[in-house]
């Protein structure tokens, strides 16, 4: 591996130079000395972001490929494993707080010049990963065949999506350590060790698949053994560069309960905040299937596409995660408050890029998902609306980032309570005035990513979230 919690400086400063100057892009620097700490911020954003994004595109392609393997074996299969499947992505989305809590803590470590106790908060992170993990194992076991049914799925679906999410549990773990562990890298300015493992993870999982699923004719059960394997080894390839950088700088790798707690303790706020996300998507997916099934299968696929733009959205927000906390960790108030502007410029250019993009390609992107007439006429105002708001996104994107990477979870876990409160009537509402999908996402993209902008606008204007230190307190 190129990068590693050893060498933390190839996508970001040395070790031992803090942040770089202070305050040359602040009001006392001259236009000059602006317009290089604007290129040194670009450089940053890009060489963190790109390798991001790329690793966030891999994630998903997980559950393509075991979608395109277990498909050919027949319909109940592919229904089953697509209940086990959103279970499964629910299950560990909720803890995504490992990586981004992580990041904040172990970026901030590196901007204090602390490399072994920045190391040694990321791998409290991944010991709390594995408590979690073990838990939910527990508790999915014996559980698979209620969860299964909770979803409604068929009688003919149930008994695969039971046996995949049976096995596939075994996996939670190893996936919830990469979380972690991929948490600690981004905190050491380290986004391209998680790309190449992510895409590494893939390409073990398809060929996997095929062998167990064809080769050895164990069935869905096959596809479920070849994910967790390749899970297990990503997860193995993450702990070797951690232990292996934890031991070059002296760092313990023993579990540490108090460092544990209080990793669990900066992860509750950012739980809240998903958890109140994922209740605006799945009260979205509600009302859409209350409008008809046009509809429905409208709104999956702008919920599809939507989820995509996220993911490039998401990767400047990433880079924000690291490098604001890596500001913060150095005592550099301007320059983290320049990076901030500097990251709201690019949400800015690229969400105007990515709505264009959207709006240009609709007529390519659309007959990729479906050839029904009815669906077309519903989906085609749904993704302009989409389209016409990706600014807005790239700067609620961005601003979540650098509000994440400052440790401000409190603040971002009750402002997405109260857009959840905001967007909830509506959307409940909708159909009752008669609204149709078109409304739905305006309340969506419009209203719910509105609300996000101005809470989150409101926190960054204010400056509260500029709390220096190794730690933030």
């Amino acid at each position: 591996m190129p990068d590693s919690p050893a060498s933390p400086s190839t996508s970001g400063p040395p070790s031992g130079s803090g942040s770089g100057p202070k305050h040359p892009e602040g009001r006392q620097g001259t236009a000059a000395e602006r317009r290089a700490a604007m290129r040194r911020h670009d450089r940053e954003i890009v060489s963190l972001a790109l390798p991001a994004f790329g690793a966030l595109v891999a994630e998903p392609l997980f559950v393509m490929v075991d979608s395109a393997i277990v498909g050919h074996l027949g319909t109940p299969q592919l229904a089953g494993l697509g209940v086990a499947a959103a279970l499964l992505q629910t299950g560990v989305n909720i803890f995504v707080f490992l990586a981004y809590a992580t990041t904040a803590a172990v970026a901030r470590r590196v901007g204090a010049d602390d490399l072994p106790a920045a190391i040694r908060q990321g791998m409290d992170g991944i010991w709390l990963a594995l408590l979690l993990g073990a838990a939910v194992v527990v508790a999915v076991l014996p559980g698979a065949p209620a969860l299964v049914d909770l979803f409604g799925a068929s009688s003919t679906a149930a008994p695969h999506a039971v046996t995949y999410l049976r096995v596939s549990s075994l996996g939670i773990p190893a996936m919830l350590v990469v979380l972690a562990a991929t948490g600690v890298l981004r905190g050491l300015q380290d986004t391209r060790t998680p790309l190449y493992v992510a895409v590494g993870g893939f390409s073990a999982n398809a060929v996997l698949n095929l062998v167990f699923v064809y080769g050895f004719g164990l069935g869905i059960a096959g596809s479920a053994w070849g994910t967790v394997l390749a899970q297990w080894a990503m997860a193995a390839v993450y702990l070797f560069v951690v232990v292996r950088g934890a031991r070059r700088h002296g760092a313990s790798l023993r579990p540490d309960a108090a460092g544990i707690r209080q990793c669990a303790q900066a992860g509750a706020p950012l739980l809240i905040r998903t958890l109140s996300l994922r209740a605006v998507l799945m009260i979205a997916t509600a009302v859409a299937a209350r409008l008809g099934d046009a509809d429905i299968a409208a709104h999956q696929i702008a919920l599809t596409l939507w989820s995509l733009l996220a993911f490039a959205l998401d990767a400047i927000a990433i880079a924000g995660q690291a490098i604001i906390g890596r500001y913060l960790g150095s005592g550099d108030e301007e320059g983290a408050r320049a990076a901030c502007r500097r990251m709201v410029q690019w949400g800015v250019v690229a969400g105007v890029v990515l709505g264009l993009l959207v709006a240009a390609a609709r007529p390519v992107f659309m007959p990729l998902f479906t050839s029904d007439g009815t669906v077309i006429d519903a989906l085609t105002p749904a993704l302009l609306v989409v389209a016409v708001t990706q600014p807005v996104a790239g700067v609620v994107f961005v601003l979540d980032g650098v509000l994440m990477g400052a440790g401000d979870g409190p603040y971002l876990a009750g402002a997405m309570l109260v857009t959840l409160a905001a967007f909830a009537p509506v959307a409940l509402l909708l159909p009752h005035w008669g609204g149709g999908l078109t409304e739905l996402w305006w309340t969506i993209a419009g209203l719910m990513m509105s609300v996000r902008l101005v809470t989150l606008w409101l926190r960054a204007r204010s400056g509260r979230w500029v709390v220096t230190g190794a730690v933030r307190t």
